[in-house]
């Protein structure tokens, strides 16, 4: 009962983040839309405006500005996927597929790391998914579990069926052998304004939107220390 109650709690917390988040997120484009029409235009006048001398000077800068506006944008943009995601174009997925290309995706960040990452994938029933939105739910919790993990480190990603009849879920778990979480980062594990790169992950945008996008399948996300050592995320994915 009091499982369910913090449960009901964290759902309810979040999804009066997801409308700060929408609401400021819309506020803040506005302007951001205003700054980078301006430089942009600047740069194309920027030989007339501009004494010859001081034209390179001037575009080095307004490309910068440019630059980081542009990442405040994408910024944005992560924050309006938590709050407001898009409807799922839900179809059968095969989730083993999505797995594998997302691991050749990031193994050369892995081994530039010396990271391992071990894979047991079962053959699987299909998942019913946006396979965008699936995608984007593997590689946030695979790149985060690299990330995570000290040089020689391992990180192991498995998918089973879950027992019962056609439609019971299927599960992925990603797990590894970095440093954990304290019970802070566990207390925030999903809230999209904390970042727990002091532990050596990036807790913040990327896991709330793997939570939210979760939450849109009917499937469920779950991440907990393990005994041994490292973190373990979980998600059980509805069939097809």
């Amino acid at each position: 009962m009091i499982r369910e109650f913090e449960d009901e709690l964290q759902r309810a917390k979040l999804e009066a983040l997801a409308e700060f988040a929408a609401g400021a997120g819309h506020e803040i484009n506005n302007p951001l839309a205003t700054i980078l029409g301006r430089t942009e235009l600047l740069l194309r006048r920027i030989g007339r405006v501009v004494p010859t001398g001081e034209a390179a000077e001037a575009t080095r800068d307004l490309n910068v500005i440019a630059g980081q506006v542009q990442r405040i944008r994408e910024m944005i943009g992560d924050l309006m996927l938590f709050a407001r995601p898009p409807v799922p174009r839900l179809a059968p997925c095969e989730l083993n597929a999505v797995v594998e290309s997302t691991i050749a995706a990031v193994h050369a960040t892995a081994r530039s790391h010396q990271v391992e990452i071990q894979t047991r994938l079962t053959r699987n029933r299909p998942v019913l998914a946006d396979h965008a939105q699936l995608s984007v739910v593997v590689s946030e919790l695979l790149r985060n579990a690299v990330q995570a993990v000290p040089s020689g480190g391992r990180v192991e990603v498995s998918t089973s069926n879950l027992v019962g009849d056609g439609a019971s879920p299927v599960r992925l778990t990603i797990s590894d052998n970095g440093p954990g979480l304290s019970e802070a980062d566990l207390q925030h594990l999903f809230d999209p304004f904390y970042s727990g790169r002091q532990a050596g992950r990036g807790l913040g945008f990327g896991l709330c939107k793997c939570w939210r996008i979760a939450q849109s399948h009917g499937a469920s996300l779950r991440v907990a220390v393990r005994p041994e050592g490292g973190v373990e995320a979980t998600v059980d994915w509805p069939s097809a």
